[in-house]
């Protein structure tokens, strides 16, 4: 049976002090709970806070980004060593907002800084490839923007951005991977993927995994649905056959939120 799993996606907010206040009313609430796992998922200068505060709990730590060498002249990047060394079992990979594709529309996201943001298939599996021999384990992000969806071509963007990500991984490598099916348009927009919906694309994605690999890690991977997720919609989203857990956003920067957001996951 897949365990549900909650993640906390806190982007850049919360600073070191803050994120552990929030780490710690976390772990009085649900930080000892076994049916649902519980991760957490701070900016990089806070993951030591709230490293120190979530260890001997069952909650779990996780980053946001990596990169896929393990030092060198890379000004302002992370490795995968680095990660472990403050408790790190998790790690967060092609998210939308790295990629450059953004649901919430920013006057400062025109054109001219979206190459900022350049994640590709080609670096995500670099990246992979990089943190499954340091035991961490990826929460590959997939989705498609609204006018992919419009035109059609959802489940061709999610089977390439899959494709891609996964080239020349083995599937014996793949035991501990989670895939989150993220709708562009979805994220910090406050518009909702419509469950049965988000449960047909979970599903392809589940299919895809069986295309690629075999039945036996389709039906171990978990797979996710994020994209304002929140506790007035958890329930309905969370119940669905091939959803085993979400990627909440803004929901998981309120403490009271989230933990109304891990109790809607069913026990499997």
């Amino acid at each position: 049976m897949r365990r549900p799993l909650i993640a906390g996606n806190w982007k850049m907010h919360l600073t070191p002090s803050e994120g552990a206040a929030l780490a710690t009313t976390l772990r009085q609430r649900i930080g000892m709970r076994s049916d649902v796992e519980i991760l957490l998922c701070p900016s990089f200068v806070a993951l030591q806070a709230v490293s120190e505060v979530i260890r001997g709990s069952e909650m779990k730590l996780g980053a946001q980004n990596v990169f896929w060498r393990g030092s060198g002249a890379f000004t302002g990047q992370v490795s995968p060593p680095m990660l472990c060394a403050v408790g790190c079992e998790y790690v967060i990979l092609g998210h939308s907002e790295t990629r450059g594709r953004f649901g919430v529309n920013d006057p400062d996201l025109d054109t001219s800084v979206l190459p900022y943001f350049s994640e590709t298939e080609a670096t995500l599996n670099r990246k992979l490839c990089a943190i499954l021999p340091h035991g961490l384990k990826p929460i590959l992000c997939v989705g498609e923007t609204l006018a992919e969806r419009e035109a059609g071509h959802t489940e061709s963007i999610i089977r390439a951005q899959m494709e891609g990500a996964l080239q020349g991984v083995a599937g014996d490598e793949l035991y501990d991977l989670a895939i989150a099916y993220e709708p562009v348009w979805a994220i910090g927009t406050g518009r909702v993927c419509d469950a049965d919906e988000a449960n047909r694309v979970c599903g392809f994605i589940r299919q895809t995994l069986r295309d690629l690999y075999d039945d036996e890690l389709a039906e171990t991977v978990r797979v996710l649905y994020g994209g304002s997720v929140k506790a007035s919609n958890a329930h309905t989203l969370l119940h669905q056959p091939e959803i085993d857990g979400a990627l909440v956003g803004g929901a998981s920067l309120n403490a009271e939120e989230f933990e109304q957001i891990s109790y809607c996951a069913p026990k499997r």
